[in-house]
This record gives structure tokens, sequence and C-alpha cells, in this order.
């Protein structure tokens, strides 16, 4: 049996800011769970050299990746995590914008160029993709407290220790006894997969239920070129589709690496099941040669990353074909009886400002941390 302070349950971006923060306040009685064997959760990235998806511990300091989850975040609105980013010493670039917009309205209609339009606040990306970010963290911590292929299936109180069971991959069960507990995976996740004795307040449960986890309904598809060819013909790589199956695409490009487009499929979940991979990909790579030319169609690589089939992320509440919205966050933690000051969501959807974003880890997580340490 695993005993400690504090337990941190996911090991995405609030997960190790969480434990980056306890470490800052000289608390290192914590154990950090994660049911994937690496870090990041929605924060994802691949490799052009190894084309391997990556992310945490056992990536080396390759900066030529690209974001199969989230991307950017916006420096001037999101001053907290801008500071981090600049703690850590990681780079940042702006969104390539410079160049027309392509637009697909009709698929009986040629796609047309549009004017770009510079947006503001600026949205920038960092060197390495956002899982430079998770890298940084995750180098700064210390590596025994964090245990990954740990899935947290069932929390009880038992007087004034919380025991967790855990199960790692091949079914192995084992527990870990803490006084606390920071919940670093989306609220709908939890209600679904984590049972809890005694049983969280109705009301809670059922907010939790009812948000939306980020992410968790798409899919994204990147095309890997050598060379960013669409700034060539007056491009910027951003294009808009109303005949899909992508409906939002950008430039993925990394400075001093390899080129790239990147879209967000618009394709349901509930059908996107009913494709083959494979077929899916050559519809974007057909659609992104119609956009942007004959150059399009021969990517050195191509991958597609649906986060609805994620079972570490979507539930089958988030496999509708809703659109999804970055909702307003529901209460972190019970505001009386067992669980009351033992228990607090730090997931970016328990952000009261960004929530669903990157910057909303680092805020749900600042604040759990603080929630917790002060009883509050």
């Amino acid at each position: 049996m695993v005993v400690a302070r504090i337990a941190i349950v996911g090991g995405g971006l609030a997960g190790l800011y969480a434990a980056f923060r306890l470490e800052q306040r000289g608390i290192e009685d914590y154990v950090l769970l994660e049911a994937r064997h690496t870090y990041g959760g929605r924060i994802e990235s691949v490799s052009s050299g190894e084309f391997s998806v990556s992310g945490g511990s056992n990536v080396q300091r390759d900066l030529d990746r690209f974001d199969l989850g989230a991307t950017w975040f916006w420096p001037t609105l999101q001053p907290r995590l801008d500071r981090l980013v600049r703690e850590l010493g990681l780079e940042r670039f702006e969104q390539n914008e410079t160049g027309d917009i392509v637009v697909e309205r009709s698929p009986h209609q040629l796609p047309t160029h549009m004017g770009s339009y510079a947006t503001s606040p600026q949205a920038v990306r960092l060197v390495g993709g956002m899982s430079a970010l998770v890298d940084a963290l995750h180098r700064k911590l210390t590596t025994t407290r964090l245990r990954g292929d740990q899935r947290v299936r069932h929390m009880r109180c038992a007087g004034d220790r919380i025991e967790l069971n855990v199960e790692d991959s091949h079914g192995q069960l084992t527990s870990c006894s803490v006084e606390q507990v920071l919940l670093a995976v989306p609220p709908r996740l939890a209600a679904a997969t984590i049972g809890f004795q005694p049983e969280l307040p109705n009301t809670l449960v059922r907010a939790w239920r009812d948000t939306a986890t980020w992410m968790a309904r798409h899919a994204k598809y990147i095309a890997i070129y050598d060379t960013p060819f669409w700034r060539e013909q007056g491009l910027s790589g951003e294009g808009r589709s109303a005949c899909g199956p992508l409906t939002e695409i950008h430039d993925a490009s990394m400075p001093g690496g390899s080129a790239g487009l990147s879209g967000f499929i618009g394709v349901p979940a509930l059908i996107r099941r009913k494709t083959s991979p494979s077929a899916l990909r050559a519809l974007c790579r057909a659609q992104l040669e119609r956009m942007f030319g004959p150059q399009a169609a021969a990517p050195k690589a191509m991958v597609v990353k649906d986060w609805a089939e994620d079972v570490l992320t979507a539930t089958e509440a988030d496999q509708d074909a809703g659109v999804q919205q970055h909702g307003s966050a529901p209460a972190a933690s019970p505001t009386s009886g067992v669980w009351c000051g033992r228990l607090v969501g730090v997931a970016s959807e328990w952000a009261s400002h960004f929530p669903g974003y990157v910057a909303g880890a680092i805020e749900a997580a600042d604040h759990g941390v603080q929630m917790l340490l002060e009883g509050q």
C-alpha cells in the first residue's frame, strides 16, 4: 500500500502543475496517479521524426512536434500561463496568419480565397508543441512520486484517511491511503468512472455529469510536409469548409522544423466510428488537395487523433453530435459532509475563467492546491 498525505488523480497538465505547486510549497509527501503510461492527458503531440505519439517523460527534447490536442494560448488574456511558460524557459511563437484564407462553401463550387484578418488577441504556440510544457513540468518534479499506468477505480473515506483502489493495465489491483485528494481528471469522467464511498452529494454529481469534457467529442487530423508550400501561394494555411470532413484548418508548421496543416474533423463521433481510419485520412487528404492544390496530396505523414475513442477522455455522454462550447465551471468540492475539505477538483473544466483551456488547467490547479492546503 502506498501511503502519502495527498493523492493527485490524473497526470495531465492540471495534475502535473498541482504537483509542481505542492513541491514549490515544500510538500513532497504526495503521490500522482496517472492511468496512461505517459503524462499530459489531452495535451498530446506527435513527432515528425519518429511519427509516434508523445507526451511526458519518455520523450526526448524533440522540438519538431505537432499538437493532436490543446494547441494555442493567448498571453495577453492568460498572463498566469504566460508567466509559467517564461519561468520554464519555453519558446513561443505567433500562429501564422499571413496570407489568404481558403473557403469552401459548397460541393458544387470551387474553393475561394478571402483576405486574412489579424485576430486579436494574438494566439501563440510553443516550440516543440504544447507537450513541451508537459515535459518541462515533468522534469521539475520528484519522479519517484509519479506513478503511470495507475487508474483509480474507487475512493472510500475511512476515518481520517481516504483509501484509493487502483488498477493497472494488466488488471492488477493496489491501494493507496491519503488524507486528501486533488482530482485532476475532468468532472464528467470522474463521475462516470470513479466510485465514491460514501457517495458524493447528488447535486454535485449531476453538475459534474452535465459538464462536457473539452476535446472529448473532437477528432483532429494533421498532414506533415517538408515545406509550407501554401505560403508561396500567398495562403495563410487557414481554411474553412462547409463540405468537410475538415471544418476548420490551420497552419501547424513548426519554426525550424517540418511544415503541417491541421484540422478539426466535423463528422460526428458516432459516424466516425463507422469509418475506417485509413478512409478518414484519405478523405481529409483529398480535401486539402481541393483547397490547397496538388502539393497537398502528398504529405510525408498523416495522423488522426479521435478523442471520442479515448476511454480516458470521453464517456458515452460525449458521443452525441451537439456543438461543444466552453461551459461554466461546476463546484469543485462538496461544501459539507465527509468529503468537504478532503476532495477538490482541479482539471481545466473546474476553472472559473478559462474552463476547458490550457490556461484553465493552470488556474484550477492553483486554486485547488490553495483550497486544500488552507482548508477552504
